[in-house]
């Protein structure tokens, strides 16, 4: 007879029952959960590698390159580089800046890519790309593919009403022509004019200058970023210690011991007085040594950096003092290539005369450094030659070669001779029959290599690639006026027979004698006038003419003293004038301002007596026109002409001068600033920063 289950057996049955219950239960609403939930996010469940698919294509849109074929070199500008490949035979070209005769500035960010074997030029555009700049530094590395870095730079406004300088990072890959910004928290201040160098697996930066409107102010800095790491890290020096002082435009060469840093530019800038441009000549080397850890030990430091300065050597192949000279390396032969520059000589406040250079000098960086000689060679005459000179091969006319033994006369006779340089206008198609007139000369020596020299420079782009060198664009001045240039030259280094030009430059510069020759008239014809005057009052009674002019100086310090009180103004007129104010520091920077504006107007800090003394000229001509007067009397209308005009713009240039105060700038900085002139007036050009 069977047993009965006991209460602990059932009560064990029902549990397991229920426990398989609610199983169902749970397996149940979980199918039904799925077969209510949307497709899309059943989807995205399951196709994980549709994502990753999806994130891809977006990527590669964002940074799809348009490679497109172009002729000849970019088109003129200045400021960009000019870098050689590092895997490859090719020169990459980025970026730059235009200034047009219409007073508009144009900024370029486009890539190009120059191959000599097929003399073509390759234009890369990607949307994922760096803004448009000029005057940022650009390294290349040949790890991974080849690699170029960018770092810093400028950008303005169309009228350069504003200005802003980049601090941004930038990584192109040569491989995939593509760029990708490298964003770190740690990173070198906002700069232009800085030079960058590629030592092993380090980006080396140093100095440059930030230009927030009222002074550039110039670094010496030193930063390094690792390649491995991702990483930025400023370099600390003692106080001690030895180091370059701050400067832009310097040259900045790599080596297997370190990084050669020769010359530069700055401004000095003392209260009471104008900036004064500095051009620097010193050499530098920064010796770089990589630490090796001890066993089981780790590193403090991996590089070990100190800066070490060059004597200059007493060699007559050492280049003249100058700025804007650039020197590129030439690897197999470890020494720096220099070519051209200018010579600045800051004779008065007025005016500065500046003396443009076409040579070429080359420095030895081994060892403790040495200039040595680049001349070009003669080729030798062939046995039996006829001997008779006949007319060259060469298209346009340049400037005879300015032999490093020339004294500074000889280098300005040589500037003046090159009339017949190119022209700011850059037609279709270059203008030839000025140029073949002046190399039909006969007694011109076909054999001489002297005659394929560039035309003076500055700021011109250089890049060895091999045993050649390259030379693209730069800019020359003429007067006043500033001439980017767009040709393209090569000379190879281990020949030195001759240049070859690959692009002529369709510019025709005027000649001196020409520009200046109705001015010159003019002012003879001036002299001419006080000297009559001068004489009609011989008979007169001495002391009748005598108090004529000091009696205007004497107006004009009185103005400067006087302490009228002005009437209280109202909330809304202070509003008023401080807009006005705002405004009048905006005009300030237009470089579209006529040169009548620029002369008419007041600046911040400027005294009448300061104002009348900038802009005499001007107002006697104004004042001869509407009175007919001469001598005398007429300098008189045309300090009247001044004054009338400084009191209309008074309120304003205190109003102004109130704001610079609360910027932090002193009575002496705001004459300063009023002593340096208006921009573009003092005959010192942006580009000497």
């Amino acid at each position: 007879m069977a047993k009965k289950k006991s209460g602990k057996d059932v009560s064990k049955a029902t549990a397991k029952a229920a426990k398989k219950a609610k199983v169902a239960q749970k397996v149940e609403r979980k199918d039904k959960k799925k077969a209510t939930k949307p497709k899309d996010e059943e989807e995205d469940d399951q196709d994980l590698e549709g994502i990753l698919d999806k994130m891809q294509r977006e990527w590669e849109e964002a940074h799809r390159v348009t490679e497109e074929l172009v002729e000849g070199p970019p088109s003129r500008r200045a400021n960009a580089t000019l870098t050689p490949c590092p895997s490859g035979n090719h020169l990459w070209c980025i970026g730059g800046e235009f200034f047009g005769d219409d007073g508009k500035a144009y900024f370029y960010n486009d890539v190009f890519r120059y191959s000599p074997e097929k003399d073509e030029w390759r234009k890369f555009v990607s949307q994922t790309c760096p803004g448009p700049r000029s005057a940022h530094a650009v390294v290349a590395s040949p790890a991974a593919g080849g690699k170029l870095y960018l770092f810093g730079g400028e950008f303005s406004s169309l009228y350069q009403n504003s200005f802003h300088h980049y601090r941004d990072f930038w990584c192109f890959d040569i491989a995939t022509h593509s760029w990708d910004r490298i964003d770190t928290k740690v990173r070198p201040a906002a700069r232009s004019g800085h030079r960058m160098a590629m030592w092993k697996h380090y980006v080396i930066l140093f100095g440059g200058f930030y230009d927030p409107g009222l002074r550039t102010n110039y670094l010496n800095d030193l930063w390094l970023f690792d390649t491995q790491e991702y990483k930025w890290r400023p370099v600390e020096f003692k106080d001690a210690e030895r180091k370059p002082s701050p400067r832009s435009g310097f040259s900045f060469l790599p080596t297997a011991e370190g990084i050669l840093l020769h010359g530069g530019y700055c401004k000095e800038y003392a209260k009471g007085h104008r900036p004064v441009g500095v051009m620097l000549d010193d050499t530098w080397f920064l010796r770089m040594t990589l630490n090796v850890a001890a066993e089981g030990k780790a590193l403090a430091d991996p590089l070990t950096l100190k800066w070490e300065r060059r004597k200059r050597p007493s060699t007559a192949y050492a280049p003249s003092l100058r700025s804007g000279c650039t020197m590129t390396l030439w690897f197999a032969k470890n020494m720096g290539v220099l070519f051209g520059g200018v010579t600045d000589e800051d004779t008065s406040e007025e005016t500065l005369e500046s003396v443009f250079h076409n040579d070429l000098y080359g420095y030895q960086i081994s060892g403790n450094g040495r200039w040595v000689s680049m001349m070009l060679k003669r080729p030798k005459k062939k046995p039996g030659g006829s001997g008779k000179k006949q007319k060259p091969a060469v298209t346009i006319a340049r400037p005879a070669y300015v032999d490093e033994e020339d004294n500074e006369g000889d280098s300005n006779s040589d500037e003046n001779d090159g009339n017949e340089e190119p022209s700011n206008k850059r037609p279709a198609d270059p203008v030839p029959e000025k140029h073949k007139a002046v190399n039909a000369d006969p007694e011109v020596d076909p054999d001489d290599p002297n005659i394929s020299t560039p035309m003076p420079r500055y700021n011109a782009m250089l890049a060895v690639l091999r045993n050649t060198l390259y030379i693209y664009g730069g800019i020359f001045e003429r007067g006043s006026r500033e001439y980017t240039l767009d040709d393209f030259y090569s000379l190879q280094l281990d020949k030195m027979d001759r240049y070859v030009c690959l692009k002529d430059s369709g510019i025709v510069i005027p000649t001196t004698g020409d520009e200046e020759s109705s001015e010159d008239d003019g002012d003879d014809a001036d002299d001419d006038d006080e000297e009559d005057e001068e004489g009609d009052d011989e008979g007169a009674p001495s002391e009748t003419p005598a108090p004529m002019q000091p009696s205007v100086d004497e107006d004009m310090h009185e103005d400067d003293d006087a302490t009228a009180e002005a009437p209280a103004l109202s909330q809304a007129e202070k509003e008023a004038l401080r807009s006005k104010a705002a405004a009048f520091m905006g005009v300030m920077k237009d470089s579209a301002r006529s040169a009548e504006d620029v002369l008419s107007t007041p600046l911040p800090g400027e005294t009448l007596t300061m104002f009348y003394a900038r802009s005499r000229e001007y107002w006697t001509q104004k004042a001869h026109g509407s009175s007919g007067n001469r001598g005398k009397q007429l300098r008189r209308d045309g300090f009247a002409l001044a004054e009338e005009r400084y009191g209309v713009y008074k309120p304003i240039l205190e109003e102004v001068e109130n704001i610079l105060a609360e910027a932090g700038l002193d009575e002496e900085d705001m004459r300063k600033g009023a002593a340096a002139g208006p921009a573009g007036q003092s005959g010192q050009s942006r580009n000497r920063r």
